[in-house]
Order: structure tokens, then sequence, then C-alpha cells
């Protein structure tokens, strides 16, 4: 076997390894199962591909996306190493100088898509090429977990064990949960050999800002590094190309990048990315996973990322050469309330949405950290530091207060509410606000009724926010968005802890145009419970979603919340069929379990007739077994009952004809005096 160190110096050009390098690299070319945590930029490609030359055979390489296969296959051949990539971007030509170096044995690694195993053929081909080693790059993506999951990594488990080689994983992020998954779904819950090569890139400055016209701080801060490399991640495909040519108009060199442009489009923007300095990509995420351009000098979030794996993800791409590289990521009310109804328009269980919402909380925790940013974001991934002296809370501390008081009448709210309400209806309460849902629910006279006078609604807003940064409150999907205290949160509540606040943050916000919200705050999470429940039928129908219930329908499901098949009949776009269809499941994601209901009596719903019915069943339990009770049982057919309902016997004669002597004789009076009550109404 050729010696690690001769290879790196002769092939790549290294005179030593990184840290953490050389023991990773060791233990693959002995053949152990390995997974590997290292630090975006901190040399994860070579530990695969040092020891690829080292064995024999054929290393696997399973990657993510055709952009880096692509640049790793590129570098590895411009060193002299036979690779190759099989890739749906292959020309003819490419595919068949691939297939022709695999049959005369002189490929070292073959790079392919997960995607490409659920290809019967796959198999096959991968027994015939003499495989000796697997290598997983972004290995998070197995796990659901992880922010950037893939469902076709879930393959690769059984490739390992088809194949009976070694396997090695590597990815740059990964929490506990995430490590725990990926050790399932990999090896078999066998634990393999685990590098933790620490998250910290120490020359990255970290930066967070509340939107205050976020366009005017996302030029401002590029003013301030013209000509630099650099990428400005956006939530919407629209917001790239506005901001990309709000940039070009203030002089720089700016490109968007998003999913909705042609495959050959974002393939040029990213060879111009590779090739042209000082370019500026505006880019949705689907733009940056592998980029392995070293001297990208600054990253921007316009928007909130959607958790703390993703922002270190997405920051990583920034100073790969090791040389000082800036962040500035921008966070607004807007940008939480978009974050939260992803995940509860999202069809993952409850259990994983709460996770969810955890994780989002401690991507608030990082935004409105108190104290060293990276302290907060190590912390997060189970390291501890100390102060860096390279973020913009260590260049300038947050001004704090003692928020105890605050944050214990809020819980007291919470626990008096009996963790039913989101922040809106809490926030009324505090602050003695008067409304028809206060009122209905008594609220007003709880004793934490306008508690909170002292404060504004934005204030009490963002103290609520920074409870979730502190994981004080989580909002739980199985009751729409409502907050639940953590553990953490009952010291506090109980007088035995306390909690510090931001008060640099507590009127700073977005104050570019608000997007029109479609329902109120309270009703928000409901409403993307019902997407979620929409888009559920719509995917397995193989339909658009509006061809289920239209927008407008599911939020006036939202706001007028129907408790019954009856008054689910009244909302707009609810006809007869998908009543029939659709009433019962709706029903139960705003009530809960729909209480199951006969057939005959759900055609009657929205009908007068549905009330009548109603009323006769009613009539009929009661006479089940008699007037006085210890008769034989007996019972009416639904069928009758909705005759009845439908055709309303005027006499005792009719009734015998619908219902039959033995039955009219019990039932008869009973069911003519409902008929008669309602004829009444």
């Amino acid at each position: 076997m050729p010696a690690a160190a001769t290879l790196l110096r002769d092939i790549f050009g290294f005179d030593a390894f990184r840290p953490g390098q050389e023991e990773i690299v060791t233990a693959v070319a002995d053949g152990r199962n390995v997974l590997a945590i290292m630090p975006t930029g901190g040399g994860k490609s070579l530990c695969f591909q040092l020891p690829a030359l080292m064995r024999d055979g054929v290393t696997v390489v399973i990657s993510p996306l055709i952009a880096l296969m692509r640049d790793q296959v590129r570098a590895l051949r411009a060193v002299g190493v036979e690779a190759g990539a099989l890739t749906s971007g292959n020309t003819e030509e490419e595919a068949a100088e691939v297939w022709q170096a695999l049959e005369e044995g002189r490929l070292k690694l073959l790079y392919i898509a997960p995607e490409r195993l659920a290809a019967g053929s796959a198999m096959g081909m991968l027994r015939r090429i003499n495989v000796s080693l697997i290598a997983v790059d972004e290995a998070h993506c197995v796990s659901q977990w992880g922010h950037d999951f893939r469902p076709d990594y879930l393959r690769i488990g059984a490739l390992r064990r088809a194949l009976r080689v070694p396997l090695a994983a590597f990815t740059a992020t990964a929490d506990a949960e995430t490590q725990d998954e990926i050790i399932e779904k990999l090896f078999d819950g066998a634990a393999p050999e685990r590098f933790l090569h620490g998250f910290d890139r120490p020359n990255i400055h970290l930066a967070f800002a509340a939107k205050d016209g976020p366009r005017r701080q996302i030029m401002d801060f590029a003013k301030k590094r013209k000509g630099q490399s650099g990428i400005v991640y956006c939530g919407t495909r629209a917001r790239t190309e506005s901001l990309a040519q709000a940039l070009r108009e203030g002089g720089h060199n700016a490109v968007a990048y998003n999913g909705g442009m042609e495959a050959d489009a974002r393939r040029h923007v990213e060879k111009r990315f590779n090739s042209e300095d000082g370019l500026i990509v505006v880019a949705t995420v689907a733009f940056g996973m592998g980029v392995d351009k070293p001297d990208i000098r600054w990253v921007a979030h316009a928007d909130l990322p959607k958790s703390i794996e993703s922002y270190y993800q997405e920051i990583g791409r920034a100073g790969r050469d090791g040389a000082p590289a800036e962040t500035l990521t921008l966070y607004g009310p807007d940008d939480i309330r978009l974050r939260r109804s992803q995940i509860d328009e999202g069809l993952a269980p409850s259990e994983r949405r709460m996770a969810d919402h955890a994780r989002l909380n401690a991507l608030l925790g990082l935004a409105e950290a108190l104290e060293c940013r990276r302290v907060n974001l190590l912390g997060y991934f189970g390291e501890q530091t100390g102060p860096c002296g390279n973020c913009d809370l260590c260049d300038t501390p947050p001004v704090t207060f003692d928020g105890t008081e605050a944050v214990r009448k809020a819980l007291s709210a919470i626990l008096r509410t009996g963790e039913w309400f989101g922040a809106g209806h809490l926030i009324d309460i505090l602050t003695g606000k008067t409304t028809d849902k206060v009122r209905q629910r008594g609220h007003d006279a709880l004793p934490t009724f306008g508690v909170g006078k002292d404060m504004s609604k934005s204030s009490w807003q963002a103290v609520f926010r920074q409870m979730m940064g502190h994981d004080l409150v989580r909002p739980d999907p199985d009751r729409h968005g409502a907050l639940r205290m953590t553990d953490p949160a009952v010291p506090i509540l109980k007088g035995e802890g306390q909690v510090t606040l931001r008060r640099d943050t507590m009127q700073s916000g977005d104050r570019s145009p608000a997007v029109k919200a479609l329902v109120s705050d309270e009703d928000a999470p409901l409403l993307s419970a019902l997407k979620a429940r929409r888009r559920a039928f719509a995917e397995a129908q193989n339909v658009p979603a509006y061809i289920v219930f239209n927008d407008r329908t599911l939020i006036e499901m939202a706001e007028m919340r129907p408790a019954t098949l009856d008054q689910m009949a009244r909302i707009g776009g609810v006809g007869a069929k998908k009543l029939e269809q659709y009433g019962n499941a709706f029903l139960s994601v705003i009530n809960g379990d729909a209480a199951q209901i006969h057939p005959a009596r759900r055609k009657l719903a929205g009908q007068a007739a549905g009330s009548i019915y109603d009323r006769l069943i009613e009539a009929q339990q009661q006479l089940a077994r008699g007037a006085e009770g210890h008769e034989k049982p007996l019972s009416c057919p639904a069928n009758l009952i909705t005759r009845i309902a439908e055709t309303r016997p005027r006499d005792a004669a009719q009734m015998a004809r619908i219902l039959g002597d033995k039955r009219a004789e019990r039932f008869g009076p009973a069911f003519l005096e409902v008929l008669q009550d309602a004829d009444q109404v």
C-alpha cells in the first residue's frame, strides 16, 4: 500500500496534512467503517480520495450534486488521478469514456448520485467493477432530522450490505440526533469509528442584524466589499432576481441563481462563479452545496435560514482558503412567521415538527444571543469554546436587562389559558385588550389580564420571540401553534430562576413593507395545518392542491373553524361531493379526531333534513328499550331515519308505512313530535 504522506506530496502537492486528516485517512485506508464530521473547508474530500489511491479496486463516491461531482473529477484529473462521474448530465462521449476506464481497470474513483441507486441496473454494475470502498459525501442528507434530506440516500445502507465493503461517511454539519440517524441508516446501528474534528471556522466573522430596510442593508454590506466574491442567500426565487438587479444597478457584477432557472442557465452561473473574480451570486439555497471556490470573501443572508445546520453549511462556503471572511444574516418577524408555517405545512409527524420548531428556536437564540455568537453556535454542536473576538457581539456587546418579570407574566398567561393559545391572544390578555375572543373565553377575568399594560404590543412580541430563542416555549403543531412551556421555563415561573433579555432588539424589527398575511396570527398555524392536509390529498391523487380546495376555502375554514359537517357545508367551496370526500379529514385537523358519522347522515350535511335526522336519532336512542327502559332493544335502519327526515310524514298512518307496525308503535309518536317541532322553527 503506498504511503499516505508520499501520495499527499507527490499527487496532491501538500507537504503536510491538515489537523485531523491523517488519522481519518489511515482509518479509511485500513478498511474501517468511518463517520467523520469536519468543518466546511477542512479537507473532507481528501480523506476519501487519498485512501482510494491506497486501496485496490474502485472507490464509489456518492455525492448529491452534479456540479460538485464535476468539480471534484476535474480537480482529480488535473493531478493525474483516473476519476469519472456517471450522471444525468453526461454527454454520450463522457459516459463512454467512464465505461471504458472501468472496463480497463484504470478508474480509481467513480462518482454517482444517490438517485442512480434506484435504477435496477445499478447494483449489477457496481458488483462487476470491483468496488472496494464506498464514500458518502454530505452524509447528513440521509437524516430526516437534517436540513437537506434526500430519500435516495436511504438506499446506501442496502448497497453497503450487498457489496460487503467498508463505508466512510462525511459531513460538515450534524447534531447528535443527525449523527445517530446516519449511523442507524448507513451502518445498521453498528457504531463506526467516529471522528469529530470541530466545527469552528475562526477566520469567519459572524454577524446578525434585525431587518431595517433589508435591500439597503445588503447593498451597504456589498458596497463595503466591492470587487470581492460573495453569495447572497434569499428565501424566494423572485427576491434573487430583484436583488441581483439592484446590485447590478449599484455597480456590482451580480447574477441570480434559483431552482426555477433552466439547467443550462444554472450551469452557466456556476461556471462564471468558479472562473470570475468578484462575482456576486444572489441565490436560493439551491446554490452552494459542495462549492469548492476557495476565495469567497463574504456570505450574506437576506432572509433567515431555516435552521442552525443550514446557516452553518451556508456561511461555511466563505473563506475556505483560511483567509478572513465575513457574514451577515438579516432576520425579521416575517422570516420567523414563514419558517414556522413551512414547518407546520410539512407532512412530517408531530414529533419531528416539534423538533424542527426547537431547531428554529435555536437559530433565533443565535440571532438574539447575549454573548459571543461563536460560543453559542459551537455550543449547539456540543463544542465548548471561549469568546472569539471575531463576531459582532464581541465587537460591540449588546445592551441587556433583567427580563424575568416580563417572562414570568407571559408564562403565567400561557399556563392559565391551558397552553392552548398563540402569542397574539396571549399579548391581548397581557395588555388588557378586550377582544371578542378574550371575552368569549372569559380570559378578561384571569389574574394576568392587563398585567402587562406597561409594555407595548411590539415589546411583548419581542419578549415572546426572545423566549423562543431561549427555548422556554415552543409552538405545538398538534394545537395549531399554541405555545407550550419547556422544562427550562418551570424554574422561572416558580421564581427560582432568572432570564436576561436584549434591550436593543425590543423595538427593532423588519421595517420593510410587511407581507400581507392571509389570516390573523392566531389563525395562521391552523391554516398551515389545513394546507398540509390538502397537500397530502393532492399528492396522493397526483393533482394540483387547488383541485382539493383553493386557498380561499382553507382561509374560511381557519377563520370560521366549523365543528360539524353541517357547519363545514356552509364554507365557500365545499360542495356535496367534496364534503363527503374530505369533510371528516379537515374537521379532524380543526377539532381533533372527528366523530365517525354514518354515510346516510353525511349526505344530509348542510340541509335542513340533517338537523331533523340528528333529533330523530336522539329520540330513537331514548326509546331503544322502550319508554320504561326494560323492553327488548329495537332500532331503525339509517335509511329509514333518512327517509323520515326528508319526507316528513304527517300522521301515524304515513309513519307506519315507512317504519312498519312494530317500529311505528315504539318510535312513531316521538318521531312525529320531532317533525312537528321542526315545522314550528
